[in-house]
């Protein structure tokens, strides 16, 4: 069953926005953040610096249902904030791009943790196991370098101070970035402590 969605009119300044705003995926509705997320995008005003009042009172919590604030299907609502300079949308735009190279390298490092987890748990014969776990390391330390690489392209932005929502957007990216070379490092011990159990192994059986 798909998950249900609702359709709202945000007012900004003399404009008037007809969106559609639907849940995350597993979620069953929408809540504050996935209607703020869709106001970013019609309107240009960064979602950190929304104010979103319906009836009178401000949306403070992202999490909240949208059903729990009384706003259905026809709604009204309001938006006060400024959208950012052309200049800042450049930056922006460039940090989007970096973060779907981030997302993808992420995907590519979940197969080679999923390609681990299938080695430890015998999916693979065990004359194959050395081979796969040096080709998985080599593997690992290619997305390592891809990580690197997008730290580096981050690092070279020169964003100015009152470039606050790119700022903002750049200090979540490289955090982001430093969680997933942290996984690369346990995955690396993870493949390091698995060659050597097989060595082990086979030392015995040797003997």
């Amino acid at each position: 069953m798909a998950a249900a969605g609702l359709s709202v009119t945000v007012t900004h300044s003399n404009e008037k926005h007809d969106l559609h705003v639907t849940p995350q995926e597993g979620s069953s509705e929408p809540i504050v953040q996935d209607l703020a997320q869709v106001v970013e995008e019609a309107t240009g005003v960064p979602l950190p610096f929304q104010k979103l009042i319906f009836k009178g009172k401000s949306l403070k919590e992202m999490e909240t249902p949208l059903s729990a604030l009384g706003i259905q299907n026809g709604c009204r609502l309001m938006l006060i904030g400024e959208k950012n300079n052309p200049e800042e949308e450049v930056e922006l735009k460039k940090l989007k791009d970096l973060e779907k190279s981030v997302k993808k390298v992420a995907d590519h490092l979940e197969e080679l943790t999923k390609e681990l987890t299938g080695i430890q748990q015998g999916f693979l014969a065990k004359e194959l196991q050395a081979e796969a776990l040096c080709k998985l390391d080599r593997r690992v330390k290619g997305t390592i370098e891809q990580f690197m690489k997008i730290l580096e392209e981050i690092d070279t932005m020169i964003l100015p101070e009152n470039f606050k929502d790119s700022r903002l957007k750049r200090k979540g990216l490289v955090k982001k970035v430093q969680a997933f070379l942290s996984e690369c490092d346990t995955v690396e011990q993870n493949i390091c402590q698995e060659t050597e159990r097989l060595q082990s192994t086979n030392l015995a059986l040797a003997e």
